[in-house]
């Protein structure tokens, strides 16, 4: 049994009156432990996807199941409780607040879920165990990124959201973060979802779902999939 199924999942945006697609019956699905890249230009629609999976907004029509759930039906309290306890996110820019510092970053999201990993072993699992102490500001952007990873790693989720992780990092430096996502993959049996408009990391994921203005163009899966190490782009 698939872990994700999307059944004809659609999302309209109203207007004046004009209706926006930015989803088209959109289905596809993601078993358990998959690392799915999902992968379109600006404005394809794929933050969209993302949103309405990690339960940030809801669709217009159609089926959005999470372990056997149907996330399309819940109400606002019910998507609260599933984007707690369920998901993790990792964004573009980071959002870290810049008042507290790393440990006390991951802290904060650890401390709404029951039997969330230690902040100190979730830095550590990005190699940043001797920046706990360090401000957002006294961090280059990589290990930010590495804090707000270790912040969604932190609750234990079932599934992993990526938007753009490394769109705003230095090649080496995107390199690595997508070792940690490959990883959380591979060793940890995590769910990974990652949104990117870089077509060169596709070889990385189990599968490569293609957007194009707001529908599915193609579904590809890699039978073999290459470490990350081993791309260049």
């Amino acid at each position: 049994m698939a872990y994700i199924e999307l059944k004809n999942n659609t999302k309209i945006y109203q207007s004046g009156d004009t209706q926006i697609y930015a989803n088209k019956d959109i289905t596809f699905s993601v078993a358990k432990g998959e690392l799915v890249i999902i992968l379109g230009s600006s404005g394809a629609g794929k933050s969209t996807l993302l949103n309405i999976l990690g339960g940030m907004e809801p669709n217009t029509s159609g089926d959005v199941i999470v372990a056997g759930k149907n996330i399309a039906g819940y109400n606002a309290k019910e998507l609260t409780t599933y984007r707690r306890n369920d998901i993790g996110f990792v964004f573009q820019f980071y959002n870290l607040i810049p008042n507290l510092t790393a440990k006390e970053n991951v802290e904060l999201a650890a401390q709404i879920v029951p039997d969330a990993m230690d902040a100190d072993e979730a830095l550590k699992y990005v190699d940043l165990g001797d920046r706990e102490n360090n401000f957002p500001a006294q961090l280059s952007g990589g290990e930010q990124q590495r804090v707000a990873i270790a912040r969604a790693i932190a609750k234990k989720p079932e599934l992993l959201l990526c938007d753009e992780p490394t769109g705003a990092l230095d090649y080496q430096t995107g390199k690595r973060i997508l070792k940690i996502l490959q990883n959380m993959s591979r060793e940890n049996g995590s769910t990974v979802l990652i949104v990117t408009h870089n077509a060169a990391i596709a070889p990385i994921a189990d599968k490569v779902i293609r957007i194009h203005d707001g529908g599915i163009q193609d579904i590809h899966i890699n039978k073999k999939p290459a470490d990350i190490s081993t791309i260049e782009w």
